[in-house]
């Protein structure tokens, strides 16, 4: 009987292959896709980042079936979720948990890609993807934050989408169009969960297909940032690799039940995050009458609203304004990471085998990034706003002086094989 269906189902592959090369295609890009047989801890980021991307599609789908996406509803429908629908408190956790999950992972995964040159050639179009997906992720996680209609979400999009309209010229009719009207409003909600649901998730399904995709063609990095292409056996398989099933499937297993541990962990116990996850003033229904005491986003946003609010000067001669500059470096401290892979002129990959400088630099760029989170999520005053201002220009002097220091600082020698 085994043997029967066996045969069965090997007769049904080899109608379908004929058509449609699927175990080819599962065997170069899954199964037998060779990958190193020796990488650390940060290279489960990316199979984690997998395992987030399909809690959010499920848990989104579910919550999307109770949710009202009008300005009268909106509110009203989480509560519902959360008091009334059976499990909706699990879902909608396990939601927004998955929310900051997913920038911490991701975060992780390119600051990954940072110490072991994942971006350097042949490798730029992968990591382009990676930052195109770091761009629709943060668009992604702004159009959500805004469904729940509380008072953080109103008023978080009110400065966020008021940033469109310092743009001269074409500012303030952008700011309407986006909007949908003159004003936050349920035209706005209609538009930012259309978005949410199908148009940003569908983008990114087809980026993560097309990371991957490039990432297989050019193979898969390692810490010590050898080729292991260049030596193979008799079948074809690199020595210093292993088949992607069982050895990397395997292998991630535990990793992810330890994730999933600290996930649920996190959803069941303490799934406001003090806060950090889920902010006190959006458990209240959006009152463009009330501003909240101190808007801030939510933590993941927060390095980069901490550069928007360290711009407090213009260019008066050029007729920029401070809010307008402070739209330009904050969209440029995101602009800025597409083009890493032009400003390294580093002969060797790995941060292990480059310069000193190098190294100081990962050191200040994540140092600055870090403060410029721990500053967002707190109010302004003197002391915070200049150390922000710092920070921000350490954020992108590393970056800016890439080009000089990899050129010509000293490097060791990298190893021919794992």
């Amino acid at each position: 009987m085994e043997v029967q269906r066996k045969g069965m189902f090997s007769s049904v592959m080899s109608w379908v292959d004929k058509r449609l090369p699927l175990t080819e295609n599962l065997e170069r890009h899954l199964t037998k896709h060779p990958v190193p047989k020796k990488v650390n801890f940060f290279y489960i980021f990316g199979a984690l980042l997998m395992v987030i991307f399909m809690v959010q599609v499920v848990t989104g789908i579910w919550l999307m079936m109770f949710y009202t996406n009008t300005e009268e509803g909106a509110f009203a429908s989480v509560e519902y979720i959360m008091r009334d629908v059976e499990y909706g408190w699990l879902m909608r956790y396990m939601h927004s948990t998955g929310a900051s999950a997913f920038f911490f992972l991701m975060y992780f995964h390119m600051f990954r890609g940072l110490l072991y040159g994942s971006y350097q050639k042949p490798k730029e179009l992968v990591w382009l993807f990676g930052c195109f997906l770091l761009f629709l992720l943060m668009a992604e996680g702004f159009l959500g934050y805004v469904l729940p209609w509380g008072q953080m979400s109103y008023w978080a999009a009110n400065v966020i989408l008021s940033l469109f309209g310092a743009i001269p010229f074409i500012g303030p009719d952008l700011q309407v169009w986006i909007q949908g009207d003159y004003v936050l409003s349920g035209a706005t909600l209609s538009r930012f969960f259309a978005l949410h649901v199908v148009v940003v998730p569908l983008l990114m399904i087809a980026l993560v297909v097309f990371h991957i995709f490039a990432l297989h063609e050019v193979g898969a990095g390692n810490p010590e940032g050898v080729n292991i292409e260049k030596y193979r056996d008799e079948s074809g398989m690199p020595l210093d690799g292993a088949p992607f099933h069982p050895y990397k499937t395997l292998s991630a297993l535990p990793a992810i039940g330890v994730f999933f541990i600290v996930f649920f962990g996190i959803v069941f116990f303490a799934p406001e995050g003090g806060g950090y996850f889920l902010e006190k003033p959006n458990f209240e229904e959006a009152n463009f009458l009330k501003t909240p005491e101190h808007i801030a986003p939510v933590w993941y946003y927060a390095p980069f609203y901490s550069i928007l609010r360290a711009i407090t000067f213009g260019i008066p001669f050029l007729g920029i304004t401070s809010k307008f500059l402070g739209f330009i470096i904050f969209a440029g401290s995101i602009a800025i990471l597409f083009v890493i892979p032009w400003l390294d002129r580093s002969k060797v990959q790995s941060i292990r085998y480059k310069g000193v400088y190098s190294k100081i630099g990962m050191v200040v760029f994540a140092v600055s990034f870090i403060t410029l989170g721990y500053l967002g999520t707190k109010p302004v005053n003197e002391m915070r706003t200049l150390l922000a201002q710092i920070c921000t220009l350490l954020y992108f002097l590393p970056l800016i002086l890439m080009p000089i220091y990899t050129k010509y600082e000293k490097t060791l020698e990298v190893p021919e094989r794992l």
